[in-house]
């Protein structure tokens, strides 16, 4: 395996907004803190820095206390003890027994409680069935740290759910910290300490999910911790995150989650680890429960709570895969690469077919592979026949690698500075050829800081090239399958691209209410859905463009307003309770006369008391055409809170679901990305002659949106856009309709 040592929207759109007398703002403020403060808090309250837990006493601890130790053989505390024993004696730490009728323990003297032990102990690892009645005495004795195996709490249902509330409501008032319930023993495992260069911290909240990882160290990958969180009722997979991030010992970490405690600490641990560097890589299963979300609601539709994680990891760094062998892979590959020199991958292998299956692969999975230039093409077939491909990926159709060309070609390749990773897919052992090109790439691998990697295709996998010399190295990857090599590497690639350009949103996030905030207030109506008029003043108060319009209620009203307006008009029935207005026919498009607007508004009414549909009114809307549609709303998720959406808007919005998400607190770049993700995004640059989209205004409608969904927080349920007709470029963007829901 390898080893070694490892915004602010600034465009302005003063002009866009004054017609819609809103003076532009910017959709964050900038602000400084101190990195390790977490009191620090947002406009609504919610801090903006994760609060690291000082674990070094959980993990090295200088004294144990063995709740509910035994040493009758057959029963299952005495095993767990005996592996603490270990344990204690491996870190150096003092263990005491404790049982109430017990004099002894392994030899060891017992005391019948915590209480009675000689000192204060750092870390106390409950085996007993209950241990709520414990963590009183424990917090008398001022431990520091528990661990409580106990299972029967919150994995159980409605009833363990509840027990595992009153135990978490206990450890809050005692001050300790306790990892559990429903955890075992992987925090107490043996790691080795012959193997040097940076390590993963390993994170799972099921134990044997973990073993992959931790069977890394017999193929030579360091491993420093392992935490397997469980339940979590206290301590969880942020807390450890945000920990082991600033470990100067730790080069990667690895989680397993099946469910997260909290969205936000989540994304704070996260940001964290991306400021210092650290990649995370997670293997995310289940599903969240969603919030209940209105049926009127588009934006809730495109969106499940998957996807939410999803874009909230891909927002924050996170590297999200699938399998337990990408977890082990990607992890071990980010933990100790150097720092890429270049994007460029090289695919360099004995066989043309490999290369151009594993070629097509790595491209198709978004990575680089350059063509060489004529020089380098003609310095490569100084030892590779002219009539094999040296472009790239290059083929040297066997026989170099037996001889001393092979090493030659390596190194030439290595020596381009438009490559930063070299992978040479070996899909099966043909000694000598295979044995000597695994050495030639070792050696290649020390006198280089770019990335080797070697794909080991052989089912067997007890090759000696294989065993001794491939993983016998410290500086090449080795992989067992295509997939994982391109995975790993993409990974690699991305992080060290995504971490020096990273700009924590929490540094930019609002903390104090804008003025729109002060309007909007006054506009809001708890527990009810806004009428589209209502609704449309809510987005005028941040600065958000719609339609030139009128409400009214009656016929001759409907005539001057259509005439203020200026034709042709648009005219829709508008009431709290209203959604879907086209379905019902209270939409008319199109109206270019007085009789039309006349007979449009006796129509609209009519239907709306046949429907028995209450109005408060009816809109009499500037109708604009020409121009891209799209939604942009705000949905409230049951982990992470309000989230942003965007995607391709108008009457087909449920039928295309294209849209991306985020999670707010984020910038003009993550904006932007959103509309990358959308698979309709050559709408926004214009298609069969039609000319580009104003994308600005775009993205600083999802900004302010995003601005709306801060402020507001949970008071707004929900907010749809739909559709947020996009003009030409330079001609903003217009929203004509809108739903809100108030909390």
């Amino acid at each position: 395996m390898l080893g070694s040592t490892h915004g602010t929207l600034t465009t302005d759109f003063r002009a866009r907004v004054v017609a819609c007398g809103e003076e532009p703002h910017s959709a964050v403020h900038s602000m400084t803190v101190d990195a390790a403060t977490a009191s620090v808090l947002d406009v609504s309250g919610r801090p903006l820095h994760a609060d690291v837990p000082d674990l070094d006493r959980f993990f090295r601890p200088g004294s144990v206390a063995v709740v509910g130790a035994s040493d009758t053989e057959g029963r299952p505390n005495t095993g767990i003890t005996r592996q603490l024993i270990a344990w204690a004696e491996r870190v150096g730490a003092r263990l005491y027994p404790v049982h109430p009728t017990r004099e002894s323990v392994f030899g060891r003297a017992c005391s019948p409680s915590v209480a009675d032990l000689p000192e204060q102990v750092d870390l106390a690892v409950l085996l007993v069935g209950d241990p709520l009645p414990v963590i009183e005495e424990l917090a008398q004795a001022k431990v520091r740290f528990a661990v409580a195996f106990a299972s029967g709490f919150a994995e159980t249902g409605e009833e363990g759910a509840a027990a595992q509330a009153r135990l978490a409501a206990a450890v809050e008032r005692s001050g300790l910290r306790l990892l559990g319930p429903n955890t075992n023993l992987n925090a107490f495992e043996e790691f080795r300490d012959d193997l040097d260069g940076p390590a993963i911290a390993l994170i799972t909240q099921s134990g044997h999910q973990g073993r992959p990882v931790y069977t890394l160290q017999e193929l030579g990958v360091r491993l420093s911790h392992w935490a397997p969180t469980g339940n979590e009722a206290d301590l969880e997979t942020a807390d450890f995150i945000s920990y082991f991030s600033q470990r100067p010992e730790v080069g990667a970490i690895a989680c397993y989650v099946e469910g997260l405690k909290d969205g936000r600490s989540f994304l704070l641990a996260a940001d964290r680890a991306a400021r210092a560097g650290v990649p995370v890589v997670a293997v995310k299963v289940g599903r969240t429960e969603t919030g209940a979300r209105m049926a009127a609601s588009h934006t809730g539709k495109l969106t499940g709570a998957d996807q939410v994680v999803d874009a909230a990891m891909r927002q924050f760094g996170v590297i999200r895969v699938d399998g337990l062998d990408e977890l082990q892979d990607t992890a071990a590959l980010l933990a100790r690469a150097r720092k890429p020199q270049a994007e460029g991958v090289v695919v360099y292998s004995i066989s043309g077919g490999t290369g151009a299956h594993f070629s097509d692969l790595a491209t198709g999975a978004g990575l680089s592979l350059p063509t060489f230039s004529e020089a380098k093409q003609r310095e490569l077939h100084e030892w590779i026949p002219g009539y094999l491909n040296v472009a790239n990926p290059v083929d040297n159709g066997g026989h170099p690698v037996g001889d001393w060309r092979g090493r030659k070609i390596i190194d030439a390749i290595l020596a381009d500075p438009g490559v930063g990773v070299l992978i040479c897919p070996i899909t099966g052992p043909f000694p000598p050829m295979s044995d000597k090109l695994a050495q030639d790439l070792v050696d290649a691998a020390e006198t280089t800081d770019k990335l080797v990697c070697v794909v080991w295709g052989s089912p067997v996998g007890t090759e000696e090239a294989y065993r001794t010399t491939l993983l016998g190295s410290s500086r090449v990857a080795t992989f067992r399958t295509f997939g994982n090599c391109i995975t790993a590497v993409k990974a690699y690639l991305d992080h060290h691209r995504f971490t020096a350009s990273y700009r924590s949103p929490f540094d930019e996030a609002p903390r104090t209410p804008s003025p729109s905030f002060r309007k909007a207030q006054a506009l809001m109506r708890p527990g009810h859905q806004l009428s589209e008029h209502a609704a449309k003043q809510l987005l005028r108060a941040y600065g958000i463009r719609v339609p030139r319009e009128q409400l009214v209620t009656s016929a001759a009203a409907s005539v001057r307003a259509a005439g203020l307006v200026g034709y042709p008009v648009v005219m829709k029935a508008s009431g709290a309770r209203l959604a879907h207005k086209t379905e019902l026919g209270l939409v008319k498009v199109g109206l270019t006369s007085a009789s039309q607007v006349r007979d449009a508004y006796r129509e609209l009414t009519d239907i709306a008391r046949y429907e028995g549909v209450e109005l408060d009114g009816i809109l009499v809307c500037q109708m604009v055409e020409r121009g891209v549609e799209m939604v942009v709303g705000v949905t409230q998720d049951a982990l992470f809170g309000p989230t942003v959406t965007v995607g391709l808007g108008g009457v087909l919005v449920e039928v295309l679901h294209d849209a991306a998400v985020r999670v707010p607190p984020f910038g003009e770049d993550q904006a932007r990305s959103m509309l990358g993700e959308l698979r309709g995004r050559a709408l926004l640059e214009g298609v069969r002659g039609g000319p580009p989209v104003d994308v600005d205004a775009l993205v600083e409608v999802v900004l302010r949106v995003q601005r709306m969904a801060l402020e507001l927080g949970d008071d707004l349920t929900e907010l749809d856009i739909n559709p947020l007709m996009v003009l030409g470029r330079g001609q903003g963007a217009v929203a004509l309709d809108a739903l809100a829901v108030c909390r």
